[in-house]
This record gives structure tokens, C-alpha cells and sequence, in this order.
């Protein structure tokens, strides 16, 4: 059994290695702490039953931007533990935080043209859609699909039954209420 839950502090070195063992995009650790402290209500982990980290997003609100929308920074699951649906349950997390949380119109995400997995995730099961696409946006130089899922906005989140966190109002109620482990960065987020 793998459950989902908000990242803590805690959590950021085994996000990191996941991303490592996962992924060609790597990120230095001040990466992450900038995205907890920033946005605590936006990282999530998949932990299995032995408390081990098998999956994880990184999410933040993008500030320059005249439209209130999330954009998914980064997203991965360890090979042992796909087809699961923890992709799936991790995205709709960080999505419905951004929602609730933050009231984002939108929520934007890059993927590589050769990932057919993630983009048949993101445009089949997400509901994604192609916005633009960028030419050599990898460092490798591979092109990205620019891609974007329209969401609801503030206060308009009934048909979601299926929600495995809570959140209460604005983000320092919500911190208060869903940080289900202990609350190291919290406290910074204003």
C-alpha cells in the first residue's frame, strides 16, 4: 500500500535521490527548499509501507504572471512502483492544492516530445492539453510540449470526492489543519 502525503522538510533528500534515480533533469538541493518554503501546500510524496519514498511532485505558483496558475516543476515514480496510479494521485493532489489553496485558473507543465508515457498520462488521464510547444527546452536539447489543464478557480471544487488531504481557507489555516507530520517550514510561509 502506498499512501499520499504532503512533503516535509524531511522528505526533500528522498525526493531528491527519487529525482536522481528517475529522471535527466537534476536539481541542487536549494531548489527544493526554495519550492517548501515557498509552497508547502504543493509538494507531495508517495511513501510505501515501509516508509520509504517512491514518488513525489514538485509544484509552485508561478509569480510572474498576470494569471493567478500553478505550473508542476518536476514529477517522477521509482520504476519499481508505476502503472499504480500514484502519478495520477500525486497530479491531482498538487492540482487541487493549487485550486483550493491558491484559487490558480490553470496549471502548466513541460514534457519531453519522446516521453509518450507521461504525455499519454498528462493529455489521456489528466486531461492536459497542448499549449505551444518549445523548441529545444531540454538541456539535452530535445523540444517540449508546453502543456496546460484549465482548473476551476477559488471555491468551485464540489465534484472532487476523492481528496486525500484537507484543506481549511487560506494557506496558514491550511498548514495548520492537513500538516499531517511536523511542521518544519511551515511557519515561514506567509
Amino acid at each position: 500500500m502506498v499512501c499520499i502525503r504532503k512533503a516535509t522538510v524531511d522528505d526533500l533528500l528522498a525526493m531528491q535521490e527519487c529525482n536522481l534515480f528517475c529522471l535527466p533533469e537534476n536539481y541542487q538541493m536549494k531548489y527544493y527548499i526554495y519550492h517548501i518554503l515557498s509552497w508547502p501546500q504543493l509538494l507531495y510524496v508517495a511513501e510505501d509501507y515501509n516508509g520509504k519514498i517512491v514518488g513525489y511532485v514538485l509544484a509552485k505558483m508561478e509569480e510572474e504572471s498576470t494569471e493567478c496558475h500553478g505550473h508542476i516543476t518536476s514529477l517522477a515514480v521509482l520504476r519499481t512502483h508505476r502503472k499504480l496510479g500514484i502519478a495520477t494521485k500525486l497530479m491531482t493532489a498538487a492540482q487541487n492544492a493549487m485550486e483550493q489553496v491558491y484559487g490558480s485558473e490553470y496549471v502548466s507543465l513541460h514534457v519531453r516530445k519522446s516521453n509518450k508515457a507521461a504525455f499519454n498520462l498528462y493529455t489521456g488521464t489528466l486531461g492536459y492539453q497542448i499549449n505551444d510547444m518549445e523548441a529545444k527546452y531540454y538541456a539535452d536539447g530535445e523540444d517540449a510540449y508546453d502543456m496546460r489543464k484549465q482548473l476551476k478557480g477559488k471555491k468551485q471544487h464540489h465534484h472532487h470526492g476523492h481528496h486525500h488531504h484537507h484543506h481549511g481557507g487560506g494557506c496558514c489555516s491550511a498548514d495548520v489543519k492537513s500538516d499531517e507530520k511536523h511542521g518544519s517550514a511551515e511557519a515561514k510561509t506567509e
